[in-house]
């Protein structure tokens, strides 16, 4: 049975309700493979069913627990390691090197990746450091993955992935270093997880820290955003960014005609600093 028009319409209402995100049209056609499980654990059949247990939730059940698990199994937790490489890359080619220059004089770096799923980017980013623990020595190095998912926070504590996760974007190298084998398939190794922590957290809430951050990965999360939310995430981030900070957006993503709070770094991909932020040469020339 294909879903009515105005439960779909219930379903993408609660999305953006919790999240911010938009249902677009393009998007709902995956609506009830999202929510298959729910129909099963419920019973039901449809989502025009989930509609009605949410006006109407089973005994002993609150309305907002199955709007929160509606909303979880909307949510894409598309990643993987080293994601969109090219733009990745430029972070030990270019940024962390400039970074690290810029704070030479407290040799601390925070940093914050907003929208971390279950948590191969922020891994990602401790491998880099991980790998070259000489060049970091005696630096404070904090690296903090937030998502509005509980279940994909859960995930990216656990550090605990598939082998089919683990392949994608390691080396062969990459995953003998900083893996064990487990029965679940691998498990990230105590040093690299003593170097993380993840938070729940929605991205248009009050940043996460009370001091800037260093650089912010905010990658594939505006995509689901309309203008006006986009405007207003861009707001939290610049909210959350040190003033001579960076931000990075995904290879799709854009903050020009966006916002005015950032300007685009040259020469770079998806690499934006505060508007008030003169771009240094420096980081333009490296490659």
């Amino acid at each position: 049975m294909e879903p009515s028009t105005a439960a779909l319409q219930i379903i993408a209402e609660l999305l953006t309700m919790h999240t911010g995100q938009e249902l677009a049209e393009s998007r709902r056609w995956r609506v009830s493979s999202a929510l298959s499980a729910l129909f099963r654990e419920h019973g039901i059949s449809n989502v025009d069913q989930l509609v009605c247990l949410l006006d109407q939730p089973p005994a002993g059940q609150r309305p907002f627990d199955l709007a929160r698990q509606v909303v979880e199994a909307l949510l894409n937790n598309e990643t993987y390691f080293f994601r969109d490489k090219p733009t990745f890359d430029q972070l030990p080619n270019s940024v962390l090197p400039e970074l690290a220059r810029r704070r030479a004089h407290t040799r601390r770096l925070s940093i914050w990746s907003a929208g971390c799923s279950t948590g191969q980017e922020v891994y990602s980013l401790a491998m880099l450091f991980a790998e070259n623990r000489a060049r970091w020595e005696g630096w404070t190095i904090e690296l903090l993955g937030t998502d509005v998912s509980h279940r994909a926070i859960a995930a990216a504590r656990s550090g605990r992935y598939s082998q089919f996760e683990v392949q994608r974007g390691l080396s062969v190298t990459q995953m003998l270093n900083h893996f064990e084998e487990c029965p679940e398939g691998w498990q990230v190794r105590p040093d690299l997880r003593q170097m993380v922590r993840f938070e729940q957290h929605n991205i248009l809430d009050h940043p996460p820290a009370r001091r800037g951050f260093d650089l912010i990965l905010c990658r594939n999360v505006l995509l689901y955003f309309n203008q006006q939310t986009r405007a207003h995430t861009f707001a939290r981030l610049a909210a959350a960014l040190a003033s001579d900070g960076f931000v990075m957006l995904g290879a799709g993503e854009t903050a020009a005609g966006q916002t005015d709070h950032f300007t685009a770094t040259p020469r770079r991909i998806s690499l934006f600093e505060p508007h008030s932020i003169q771009p240094l040469g420096s980081l333009a020339q490296v490659s």
